[in-house]
């Protein structure tokens, strides 16, 4: 359903459908920017950059290789397809980022380098939400399997799940991505995020 409901929206964007609601969200962004929080929202922008979940995914993909099966570290492997997906999607995919005219300085991130270098031009889908989804919701799915308190079990979904709106608002309220690009990463970072949990979920046979 995933899938899908991906593949319905690229479609969606592609035609031009959702560019009116898109510019209607911006709109009103544009109208609640209060320049004083414009730091706050860079460091939150932090979080889902590709620095910072790298470094977590990383940190959590050695855990599970040391403590559980060597395979578990597999996990990575649904990320580095969500990101290739995003790639080309933002190189085949037009969809031109929100105007300079509206957009805010995001956070320091060497993405921001390299995706006009390679020609990335195109916003669909947002790479920042696609990242959080994945990376926080996977260390939501494992925190609430594996952590030996109980209150760090209780709040590692809720926590992500907070994290993920927060960040979604992020995007638009710095107007670097349009209500379709959050959307589309959530998407994408749910279907890659799915994909490992089942992994993970798979049945295990005893090691010899």
């Amino acid at each position: 359903m995933l899938a899908v409901g991906f593949q319905v929206l690229t479609v969606a964007v592609s035609l031009g459908w959702l560019d009116m609601a898109d510019h209607d969200v911006e709109h009103a962004m544009a109208s609640a920017w209060d320049p004083p929080l414009h730091l706050l929202f860079q460091g939150i922008a932090l979080l889902g950059g590709f620095e910072v979940t790298t470094i977590l995914l990383v940190v959590l993909v050695i855990y599970l290789w040391r403590r559980f099966f060597p395979a578990d570290a597999l996990v990575f492997v649904a990320f580095v397809v969500a990101e290739v997906f995003e790639i080309l999607y933002k190189s085949n995919l037009v969809h031109p980022r929100p105007p300079s005219s509206v957009s805010h300085a995001d956070g320091p991130s060497i993405s921001i380098l390299l995706e006009p270098a390679v020609g990335l031009h195109n916003s669909f889908p947002s790479g920042h939400i696609m990242r959080t989804v994945f990376v926080y919701g996977l260390l939501a799915f494992v925190l609430r399997r594996l952590a030996p308190w109980p209150r760090l079990r209780n709040l590692a979904v809720p926590l992500a799940i907070v994290l993920i709106v927060v960040m979604a608002f992020d995007r638009l309220y710095l107007g670097v991505h349009w209500e379709s690009d959050v959307l589309g990463g959530i998407l994408l970072g749910a279907i890659a995020l799915v994909s490992a949990t089942v992994w993970l979920d798979r049945p295990r046979r005893a090691e010899n």
